[in-house]
């Protein structure tokens, strides 16, 4: 095990100690803990602090996007402490998407802890102390369902004239694999392509189900198959998953778009097609649903919490949204990659649901030239390309009761960046959230008009890049 710090000393992560266990062939989970012994070090605002440090020592080290990194809770922690300790999650989370959110967080820590956790701030896997048999949280309750690994027994181990504890942890197939390389290449769009191919051949032969219902699932099963998400748009298909892992298929964690040269994450790009292919828009599209949750208007919330933090330095919500929302260079939790990957997710369903394979819609995307009016197309097919459609959907989904799954999930995700005491979209003045709303739909309408004046760069780009992946 390995473990980040800020206090040094033999748990920390020391330089090339990552090449000597990946050529002994071993793999790496990060736990990141800054002491984290009592109750009084859980608040939102050390977990805000120390989730963009576990971010920039990770990327210091190297670690691939997508990786989780587990922050520890290593007290006996009661279910009296637990609105503390999920406020420090909570600042977790919202540190990590201003650094862009290229690392998961999990938790480290009780069974109870771990589960309440993962409830409350969606974390992606559990680390669960299950050595510490003294724990209140550990005594009566399962293991979460999310549990990657589980501490069951501590060894001293001699070697030569030194002693040292070694952990031995169980490992749950199919969840955190670990890291068995850092600085990995961002890889081509057309190796996407290449593994969805096979996904789809295997999809065809396991013979049940919609091919590309099957690939969906099959991207979501490591951040997107919970159980808000599993609320949200439904159950993923397990069986499916096992049958095409047995078979050797892999989740890519990132591509390059050929158009913007941007890093984008086809999990993220594939859970938002499945939302609105399983959920499609409505037929007022003034309104919202839970397809749109699953896409833009789940960024869109977490992003209203980030402007409620900020908010001593941007009192426009209009302002907040023209110049940090999928702005190029910009770290948010609406980011730039964000914006693509929600038309993009758009897009693709609306082909998938016309009866187009998804083999086919990727490769009419991002081999042939459709990416090219990414952001045209998007504003038109679901807003209309207007503006007043755009920022009413957003007020809608913001502010409606019809349905409290919705309502509930927006409370969540917004204090996941905002932390508990920021007033939530629904209770703010509606003068002040339309703006907001407005400067949402004034950047997809900008973006739109720079994709207008862009196309003979971006034409370029794909020339290059594809060219360039297919050597």
């Amino acid at each position: 095990m390995n473990e980040a710090s800020t206090g040094g000393g033999s748990k920390m992560l020391e330089p090339g100690e990552l090449d000597n266990i990946f050529k002994a062939g071993l793999r790496v989970f990060p736990i990141f803990q800054d002491n984290g012994r009592s109750l009084s070090e859980y608040y939102w605002g050390n977990g805000y602090k120390h989730s963009q440090l576990a971010h920039d020592q990770a990327v210091h080290f190297g670690f691939n996007r997508g990786t989780v990194i587990y922050f520890a809770v290593d007290y006996d922690a009661t279910q009296e402490d637990m609105p503390h300790i999920l406020e420090y999650f909570r600042g977790v989370t919202s540190g990590l998407a201003s650094r862009g959110k290229r690392y998961l967080h999990g938790v480290y820590g009780s069974r109870n802890v771990c589960a309440e956790v993962t409830k409350e701030t969606y974390a992606a896997y559990s680390f669960v102390s299950g050595m510490s048999w003294g724990f209140s949280g550990n005594l009566g309750f399962p293991l979460p369902a999310n549990w990657s690994f589980n501490q069951i027994k501590e060894y001293q181990v001699t070697n030569g004239s030194d002693t040292f504890w070694l952990d031995r942890d169980a490992h749950r197939v199919g969840s955190d694999d670990g890291q068995k390389t850092v600085n990995r290449a961002v890889s081509p769009a057309a190796d996407l392509l290449a593994n969805i191919d096979q996904l789809y051949s295997l999809a065809k032969s396991y013979g049940k189900g919609d091919p590309n219902r099957l690939i969906t699932d099959y991207y979501r099963q490591k951040r997107y198959a919970g159980f808000e998400r599993k609320s949200l748009i439904g159950e993923v298909d397990w069986s499916f998953i096992d049958y095409a892992n047995s078979r050797g298929a892999e989740l890519m964690s990132d591509f390059t778009d050929p158009f913007t040269g941007q890093t984008l994450r086809p999990q993220h790009l594939l859970a938002t097609a499945a939302g609105h292919m399983i959920k499609p828009p409505l037929s007022d599209t003034h309104k919202a649903n839970r397809g749109d949750v699953a896409g833009w208007a789940g960024d869109l919330m977490t992003f209203y919490g980030e402007w409620r933090r900020d908010s001593d330095s941007y009192a426009s919500g209009y302002t907040y949204c023209t110049e940090r929302l999928g702005k190029v260079g910009t770290l948010s939790s609406f980011s730039f990659d964000d914006l693509i990957e929600d038309a993009d997710g758009f897009l693709l369903a609306e082909k998938m649901r016309s009866g187009v394979p998804i083999t086919t819609a990727l490769r009419d995307h991002y081999e042939k030239t459709g990416g090219v009016t990414r952001f045209r197309d998007y504003l038109a097919k679901r807003f209309g390309t207007s503006q007043a459609t755009a920022a009413d959907a957003a007020f809608y989904i913001l502010t409606s009761i019809d349905d409290p799954l919705i309502n509930l999930g927006r409370i969540s995700l917004e204090q996941q960046t905002g932390g508990v005491a920021m007033v939530l979209s629904h209770l703010l003045p509606e003068d002040r959230l339309r703006n907001y709303c407005l400067g949402f739909a004034d950047t997809l309408i900008a973006h739109a008009g720079l994709e207008a004046r862009s196309q003979a760069k971006m034409k370029s780009n794909h020339a290059r890049l594809f060219a360039d992946s297919s050597a």
